[in-house]
């Protein structure tokens, strides 16, 4: 399975994309802000839990949130990032680096409906980590 996020509206609060799975539209995203400098060292441009991940392939694994206490989608070998989930939230302050996902953009900083997107979406998502399908995000600045 391949998730893509293509970037759409970058402000100095959020950055919001589209989602894909396999080519079809699958929801909305918010991050955090881009800060990334093509070619400069993760540490030189990243502002702790107020940036959005980097562009580039990532692999997706389920596994149980300490923090959470439930099984999440993690992204791993994210440069600089540790501990970036896939979950529902609002705004760029619900985020802390991690990607969040809702029915609907909001002027622009702001999701809605990601109570009702982020359990369809993890279905799709345990589904295919059940099968033992390679998970793969490509981020898209």
């Amino acid at each position: 399975m391949k998730l893509t996020l293509e970037s759409f509206s970058k402000t100095d609060k959020s950055t919001i994309s589209k989602m894909y799975i396999d080519g079809v539209f699958e929801c909305y995203t918010l991050e955090d802000k881009v800060r990334e400098v093509a070619g400069e060292p993760v540490s030189s441009w990243k502002v702790q839990d107020e940036t959005a991940i980097p562009s580039g392939t990532y692999q997706i694994v389920i596994n149980m949130s300490p923090r959470l206490g439930k099984l999440m989608p993690r992204l791993l070998g994210v440069p600089g990032f540790d501990g970036i989930l896939i979950h529902s939230g609002n705004k760029a302050e619900d985020t802390k680096g991690c990607i969040l996902v809702g029915q609907v953009v909001d002027n622009g900083d702001f999701i809605h409906g990601g109570s009702v997107e982020f359990p369809k979406l993890f279905d799709k998502l345990k589904k295919a980590w059940d099968a033992k399908e390679s998970i793969t995000i490509e981020v898209k600045r």
